[in-house]
């Protein structure tokens, strides 16, 4: 019994990913644009490693044609006993999707991480992004929840006053988990046998390609949204202690009239009233910090991408500099 406490406590460090799962999501994602699409993930969860040996696409539905609400649930078992039949692994260890532009951290999908928690211990969610990896780098991350954030958001009723005293901040919602990408020795030998001689050529000019200029100007769109929306929830946050502070205003005023009354009554020999009705005066509710957690998320993460490609932009600029310059040298 303590092993395998032991065991469900070891902590997740690396994602195993094969060659072919990472070419099924490219290939899915890049189809699937501009419509995000999601999939399942199977593998096996193995000590501190969580191995991704296989994937399917989930079959994507317009509102228009809304099926059953089960039939998901039937498309995902009749995938997975497929797979069993033909000796693949079947054990579900998350979903992947697509996303624009990492504009992924949403109440929704922390909610899909709670519901796979139900019957998965550790699951993740891999993120592609097709536009951010159009720039030469491929653009794939490994997600999950904290733990500490998870054990907060089970409990319900997520307050301020709760995550302090978890110690949770907006950094402590997903943890990023590093991505080891494995090939079998079957793959390695064919890529090995159809890899050209040469590896680079004089018509290879995509890597210099300056033309960021979409992308940042998307990065800093979605950017300036997000910092209207920060302003917004401060705004609701400033409103909520106004209120809270005209509300103690009021029942200080109505317990200092009670207490008057009850002076006079006590001189005319009447019993007292109570000076505490509480439901006189109901609590006022306290606004969600979760999206305001998710939005500096995503400022955070916006701000990541804008310095990255800015730096990319500038060290092409360089050097192409210098090779005008090298070249009128000569």
């Amino acid at each position: 019994m303590a092993g395998e406490k032991k065991a469900e406590d070891t902590p997740l460090r690396i994602v195993q990913l094969d060659g072919h799962v990472i070419l099924k999501i490219v290939k899915h994602c890049k189809e699937g644009m501009p419509t995000l699409v999601t999939g399942q993930l199977l593998g096996l969860d193995v000590g501190q490693t969580l191995e991704v040996t296989d994937c399917f696409p989930f079959p994507s539905r317009n509102d228009e044609d809304d099926a059953v609400e089960g039939d998901g649930a039937s498309y995902q078992l009749d995938m997975m006993r497929c797979l069993r039949e033909v000796n693949v692994d079947n054990n579900t260890v998350g979903w992947y999707q697509s996303t624009v532009l990492g504009s992924f951290q949403t109440v929704e999908l922390i909610e899909t991480f709670v519901n796979y928690a139900e019957s998965i211990k550790r699951c993740i969610c891999l993120v592609y992004d097709p536009q951010k990896s159009a720039t030469g780098s491929l653009a794939l991350r490994a997600i999950k929840l904290r733990d500490s954030f998870l054990k907060v958001y089970k409990e319900g009723n997520l307050t301020t006053e709760k995550l302090r005293e978890a110690a949770v901040a907006w950094k402590d919602v997903f943890e990023e988990i590093p991505i080891h990408v494995r090939n079998s020795p079957l793959a390695t030998a064919l890529m090995a046998s159809i890899e050209p001689d040469t590896v680079a050529d004089t018509k290879d000019f995509e890597r210099l390609h300056l033309g960021v200029r979409p992308l940042l100007e998307k990065n800093l769109e979605f950017l300036n949204d997000c910092l209207d929306d920060i302003v917004a929830e401060q705004q609701k946050v400033s409103f909520y202690h106004r209120n809270v502070a005209r509300q103690q205003q009021q029942i200080q005023q109505w317990l200092q009239k009670r207490r008057q009354e009850n002076a006079v009554r006590r001189l005319a020999g009447e019993e007292p009233l109570p000076e505490e009705d509480p439901a006189l005066f109901k609590p006022l509710p306290e606004p969600s910090p979760l999206d305001g957690f998710l939005i500096n998320n995503q400022i955070e993460n916006y701000c990541h991408q804008l310095n990255h490609l800015s730096a990319q932009t500038l060290e092409k600029l360089h050097l192409l500099e210098s090779l005008q310059k090298a070249r009128i040298t000569a």
